[in-house]
């Protein structure tokens, strides 16, 4: 470990802070020998920065565990990270419903709220259920909104860098709103806006299907399916935060439109929306021969644009989600035309984490910002007094 010497002692502050903070985080509780030995600080560094700690509430004294350091007969002091010392809420914004789920610091849920809202609502009343969401789930909680440290955003579109969506055909009055502004005045702390399949491709690497894999394609299967990567772990949103925009390839060959494509009738579906879908899906099941025809196509749509994904970015592993992680059969067609376009197929597989995917993803943006406040510092140094 290098030893920092001279410069900035408010920057070696801040780093002995996040070097003792870190290895609080990782553990129920250490005392000051044994902070001591994982950071590599002396004992009085680590004493002045653990009662820094304590006093901006983010470290709190607690009782050591049995068989802990004791000296001459007296208990070790113990300290642990207070994860209750902020909270943090992820939204899910979608067609029918807002939904919210609440965290501490640790990233432990403490909670989950749903309101349904309908899919032809404008954006001020979609606004309004969410905010109604998440002032209930933080009332359930006994957290108090002075307590949010920052709110994660699903949403579908895409998304501007400062939370502004630049293109959303799916909800009404969705294109040029800034959203990251209209719940900023809210929630008076950051709010960080994603595209919904963006989350959704996060989530899954923190907690689902991909939790192993860094190279990753999440398929978000919708009326118009869209879909968020990880490249090296890391997400890609592309130059203007359009990747992944794959319900648009079928233009670029004229092919059937999506009213056309999943219609169980000779006539396109009017109005193409979530709850026809599922009434021809249903039928489906039930044997209908028209029915199990527009769920073919609809597949065999998913399998080429899929594909067209795999062979631009080479993941390790697909993850499939939204409706189409309910449809038998989905994963073998996409095995078959993977396995004769890609040198290496990619795995494929179905979401682990459902409908709560998007707001676990978006949970997670907003703990990442808090953990670059609480941990990152310039150059990533670490530094020994």
């Amino acid at each position: 470990m290098g030893r920092l010497t001279g410069g900035d002692p408010s920057l070696l502050r801040r780093i002995n802070s996040a070097v003792v903070l870190h290895a609080l985080r990782a553990t129920d509780c250490a005392t000051l020998t044994e902070i001591t030995r994982v950071t590599g600080l002396s004992r009085p560094t680590v004493e002045g920065v653990v009662e820094d700690l304590i006093g901006a509430g983010l470290v709190v004294e607690a009782a050591a565990e049995e068989g802990a350091a004791r000296r001459q007969g007296r208990p070790a002091r113990g300290f642990r990270f207070r994860a209750e010392a902020g909270h943090l809420p992820g939204l899910e914004i979608g067609a029918h419903r807002g939904a919210a789920l609440l965290s501490d610091l640790d990233g432990r849920v403490l909670g989950a709220q749903a309101k349904e809202v309908a899919d032809t609502a404008p954006a001020d009343e979609r606004l309004e259920r969410l905010r109604s969401a998440v002032a209930e789930l933080l009332r359930r909680a006994g957290v108090p909104r002075s307590s949010l440290r920052a709110v994660g955003v699903g949403t579908p579109g895409i998304v501007e860098a400062d939370g502004t969506v630049r293109l959303g055909t799916a909800l009404p009055g969705w294109t040029g709103l800034r959203l990251g502004e209209r719940l900023s005045r809210s929630f008076r702390c950051p709010v960080l806006v994603e595209n919904d399949a963006n989350t959704a491709a996060v989530a899954e690497h923190w907690k689902g299907a991909a939790t192993e894999s860094d190279d990753v394609v999440f398929v978000l299967a919708g009326l118009s399916p869209g879909a968020g990567s990880l490249i090296g772990g890391r997400l890609h949103r592309g130059f203007g935060g359009a990747a992944g925009g794959i319900g648009a390839l079928h233009l670029l060959g004229r092919g059937e439109t999506p009213e056309t494509l999943l219609s169980t009738t000779d006539q396109p579906l009017h109005p193409l929306d979530e709850q026809a879908v599922a009434e021809g899906f249903a039928l489906a099941r039930e044997g209908d021969q028209r029915a199990l025809a527009a769920m073919d196509r609809f597949i065999q749509r998913l399998v080429h644009d899929v594909a067209a994904l795999v062979l631009a970015l080479d993941p390790e592993l697909v993850v499939i989600g939204g409706w189409a992680a309910g449809l038998d059969g989905v994963l073998e067609p996409l095995r078959r035309e993977l396995a004769r376009y890609c040198l290496r197929p990619p795995q494929v597989t179905l979401s682990l984490l459902g409908e709560a995917v998007v707001a676990t993803g978006a949970l997670r943006l907003a703990l990442d910002h808090v953990e670059e406040q609480l941990f990152a510092v310039e150059g990533t140094v670490t530094a020994r007094r």
